[in-house]
């Protein structure tokens, strides 16, 4: 999603934009003026979006942090109770397991991050194709019209040359 405009819409289940075969010129002129203004409003509101995502993250991680850390509290709060070595040996292998927990959490915390990263390149190299076919559209055009242009211009000189000619045969 670009600006609240959602470019998957309705375009394919994939959850890309837009199908990834070559575009014709008036879907290219349409998938590029909608890109053009979902940028456009991104550019308002995005770094507020990154500020609110990463204060959502911060405070989830936060979250975590405070329970693991309650659960150690709570296994170190028991450690005197604990008379034989079975139940000590426990109370280790829970401290240890708290030790593993946490380390899981911040490497699924970065694999998201890289993951949702890898999701938006997808997008954005997505949406750079889009453009590209329409500049690509846009070249063509402008080389059939050129072409006409030049046609035209050589219809209109030989029409002159051939007038002039006729012009001064019949005098």
């Amino acid at each position: 999603m670009l600006g609240g405009l959602s470019m998957t819409a309705a375009h394919n289940p994939g959850g890309f934009p837009f199908a990834p075969c070559p575009i014709s010129c008036p879907t290219s002129q349409a998938a590029f003026a909608h890109l053009a203004l979902a940028f456009r409003c991104d550019m308002f509101t995005l770094q507020q979006r990154v500020q609110v995502e990463k204060r959502a993250r911060d405070a989830a991680e936060e979250n975590i942090q405070e329970e693991l850390g309650q659960c150690r509290a709570a296994l170190e709060r028991l450690g005197p109770s604990c008379a034989n070595v079975g139940c000590k040996e426990m109370l280790e292998q829970l401290q240890n397991n708290l030790t593993v927990l946490s380390a899981a959490v911040e490497r699924a915390t970065s694999a998201a991050e890289k993951l949702g990263a890898v999701h938006q390149e997808a997008r954005m190299s997505r949406a750079a194709e889009v453009m590209v076919q329409h500049v690509e559209n846009l070249k063509r055009q402008h080389m059939r019209e050129h072409a006409e242009l030049e046609e035209m211009k050589r219809l209109i000189q030989q029409n002159s040359r051939n007038r002039q000619l006729a012009e001064t045969q019949g005098e």
